[in-house]
């Protein structure tokens, strides 16, 4: 398995226009996220990355949303996702389309999101499938330095393991538009064979205390009290 952390070689579209079939795979994104972004509720959304802040989240009831990203068009924060200038627990959502595939450094990514999210705040994140047709297509050499091609492609699985040492649960997950060149993605194929969808989607939420208790933890965090003298388990009527 290659390094999460690597230098950062390829730019990040500034545009989904700016791919083969990128208004394809916004649109597909923001028919899959639609009932998500309804369910998100408090005081401010993070889109953080050029992409993000293109998707369409007038479903989302948090009126308050700001776009950040080093350049782009429209940013209202100009910063390094690697480094929000946000104070810790002060943000409700936090919106990463595509924002990791183009990440030298996708765990300190997702620490940045978990740090400035709320106890139980929501965190979308979308990618690219590597086991899809356009997984394939990325291992041509003629297409491995043209976008999308030269981007990351994190498995699934992957990006579960990242998300669980966050303490992150996680609610949806899921892939699809198995064919990338068509609009409806082939709806079929996406219905029967979800797996080789080429785009996929995570939906979890910040969790402050662990999903899966320790016995052992829980045992030794038990005050033992010392028998009192005489006490015993049987009520003893006072004599007249």
């Amino acid at each position: 398995m290659k390094p999460a952390r690597i230098p950062l070689k390829a730019t990040a579209p500034r545009h989904w226009a700016e791919m083969p079939w990128g208004e394809y795979y916004r649109e597909a994104l923001e028919q899959q996220l639609k009932p998500w972004l309804a369910k998100l509720y408090g005081f401010h959304l993070l889109k953080i990355g050029n992409l993000s802040a293109e998707i369409n989240t007038d479903a989302c009831a948090i009126s308050h949303q700001v776009n950040v990203s080093l350049d782009g068009n429209p940013v209202q924060v100009k910063a390094d996702p690697l480094y929000l200038p946000f104070a810790e627990k002060s943000v409700d959502a936090c919106l990463l389309a595509h924002t990791l595939p183009w990440c030298s450094d996708p765990h300190r990514l997702l620490r940045e999101a978990d740090r400035v999210l709320i106890d139980d705040g929501w965190l979308i994140l979308t990618a690219f499938n590597p086991i899809s047709l356009m997984g394939l297509r990325k291992m041509v050499p003629v297409l491995r330095n043209r976008m999308p091609y030269n981007s990351r492609m994190f498995s699934l699985v992957r990006q579960l393991d990242w998300l669980a040492l966050l303490n992150f649960e996680v609610l949806h997950q899921g892939r699809f538009q198995v064919l990338p060149w068509t609009k409806q993605g082939g709806r079929l194929l996406s219905m029967h064979l979800p797996a080789l969808g080429c785009l996929q989607v995570i939906v979890a939420r910040k969790r402050t205390v662990p999903l899966t208790l320790n016995p052992m933890r829980q045992s030794k965090a038990k005050t033992q009290l010392r028998p009192a003298v005489g006490a015993t388990r049987q009520y003893r009527k006072p004599q007249d």
